[in-house]
């Protein structure tokens, strides 16, 4: 039967649909009561590089990925549309969207977290005096009233990753935003606002409260877009969607989509769906996503952890009046330094990777350097091998490349250890780069931890529709939905870090030494 066609007899909804609209994927798996995977579709996601630096995607490319994947998925459960209890969509973070509120249009193409325009605007910020002014105030409120709130002020820092940056260049460079916005006729949208925009043909604007925190332009501590911060960046408030709950009935696709209307019961940010799915529900729940990049998130409970430098509060789900906190560190290079390997012909296939590794003892002082994913901070910033001799040879980079992505997991972890106050309980692994059995291995083995992997590492997928199933009723509570998990394997510590000394001093020298 075609997933499209009417059919009035069809059967009861059964099944849960979760989307994932990643970096480089858009996917989708249709879901059964068991979290089993019935059916499912992949498209990549084609980026953009108009100029050097900037990162885009095409709305309307994306949106007919969309809804390519649910279709096709779909069809490939051998199911019609009307079995499907609900819908949950997984976004990446940050990248964004502005359009005219009557008529829909954009003003420009998506712009990507990954985008550099905000360069140097970010470097003037963080140089100028203004901040400095700032950071004294806050400092000083949090001295005085102890109240964390005033913490993460003190030492705001700008990033290019971050919306807000990019959204002030929007308002500086592209007039029929500015115009719009005059008139009240400018939306701003993540990549999930756009979505639910696009799904209800106008009817719903709104996103949720994981998406909204992961901008840099909403505040977790009052739960409210920043009117301060907006007003410093002459950025418009009046063009920033409602924030609701993470698992919510927002309203159904138009029916004239998919041949009938589903029910959207979830939006959420890709990394809090990894950490939903992954059922890290309790305090001290750690999630390590090995993706593009690498991503450790601590649940914190009811507790808003701010920290200076590496570590950053967001909100990680809301759901009625249960908010859940994390705290995240994030670093880059994961699975593009792996890419990048392949695209380079180290080897044919990304499965042969660890066998590379473990077929040479150490290796033999290569070290690798971090730098493919340019940094804002460092626009010159490139990744580079140390250490190459005549006798290295592709196992050896292939060793030092892991070795990195295992090392950084361990500087990582040691500052949440170190700041996070909080007993860290289960450690639980997801992402393409977790099915490598050497960084797993490394990993456990220089954290001293044991780390489970699931049987399905597309965890972003099933979180958005562990928490659509929540809000349609097709699963009753969290306790349902952790009997669902399925581990695949426990890596446990099988070395003593201490034999890791030597080729991570070496590491750590070169990474000081590299230009």
């Amino acid at each position: 039967m075609l997933c499209g066609q009417p059919d009035s007899g069809a059967a009861p909804a059964q099944y849960v649909l979760g989307v994932d609209v990643g970096s480089t994927v858009v996917k989708c798996h249709v879901y059964d009561r068991a979290a089993a995977v019935k059916g499912s579709s992949y498209r990549k996601i084609e980026s953009l590089y108009p100029r050097p630096g900037w990162v885009e995607l095409d709305p309307e490319v994306l949106w007919s990925q969309f809804i390519g994947v649910i279709k096709e998925a779909v069809q490939a459960a051998g199911l019609h549309m009307r079995q499907i209890a609900g819908l949950g969509i997984s976004t990446q973070r940050a990248t964004f969207v502005t359009w005219h509120k009557r008529t829909g249009r954009p003003f420009h193409n998506f712009i990507s977290w990954q985008d550099l325009r905000s360069a140097e605007l970010v470097n003037s910020w963080n140089k100028s005096l203004l901040l400095k002014v700032i950071h004294v105030i806050f400092t000083v409120l949090h001295f005085l009233t102890g109240n964390d709130r005033y913490l993460a002020p003190s030492f705001l820092t700008f990033s290019t990753h971050q919306t807000s940056m990019k959204l002030s260049w929007v308002f500086k460079n592209i007039h029929e935003a500015q115009e719009a916005a005059k008139k009240n006729n400018c939306c701003f949208g993540t990549v999930d606002a756009w979505l639910l925009y696009r799904l209800t043909k106008g009817s719903v604007y709104a996103t949720d409260y994981s998406n909204a925190s992961s901008t840099g332009i909403f505040e977790p501590f009052t739960k409210c877009w920043n009117p301060t911060l907006c007003n410093l960046l002459s950025i418009p408030m009046s063009i920033f969607p409602p924030v609701r709950d993470t698992s919510f009935d927002f309203g159904s696709t138009d029916s004239e989509i998919f041949g009938v209307p589903i029910p959207i019961m979830a939006v959420v940010a890709d990394q809090q769906s990894a950490m939903f799915g992954e059922c890290c529900f309790h305090p001290g729940d750690v999630k390590l996503t090995m993706g593009t990049g690498g991503f450790w998130n601590v649940n914190t409970g009811e507790h808003l952890f701010a920290s200076r430098g590496s570590l950053y509060p967001l909100i990680g789900w809301k759901i009625g009046e249960e908010v859940v906190y994390l705290t995240e560190g994030s670093i880059s290079d994961v699975g593009t330094a792996v890419k990048w390997a392949l695209d380079i012909e180290l080897f044919t296939n990304v499965d042969e990777t660890a066998e590379m590794a473990q077929s040479t003892a150490d290796s033999q002082g290569v070290c690798f350097i971090p730098g493919l994913q340019v940094s804002g901070d460092d626009p010159y910033l490139c990744a580079s091998f140390m250490g190459l001799k005549p006798s290295t040879n592709r196992n050896h980079l292939v060793r030092a490349i892991l070795e990195s992505i295992a090392f950084r997991n361990k500087l990582l972890y040691d500052i949440i250890v170190k700041k996070v106050h909080i007993p860290l309980r289960t450690i639980r692994a997801d992402g393409g780069v977790s099915n490598n059995s050497f960084v797993m291995q490394m990993t456990s083995d220089l954290i001293n931890e044991k780390i489970e992997k699931p049987a399905n590492v597309d965890m972003s997928s099933l979180g958005a529709a562990f928490l659509a199933g929540l809000a349609s009723g097709f699963w009753t509570d969290k306790k349902q939905l952790k009997k669902l998990r399925q581990i695949e394997a426990v890596f446990e510590p099988q070395k003593d870090s201490e034999e890791y000394r030597t080729a991570m001093d070496a590491w750590l020298q070169a990474m000081k030494h590299s230009p």
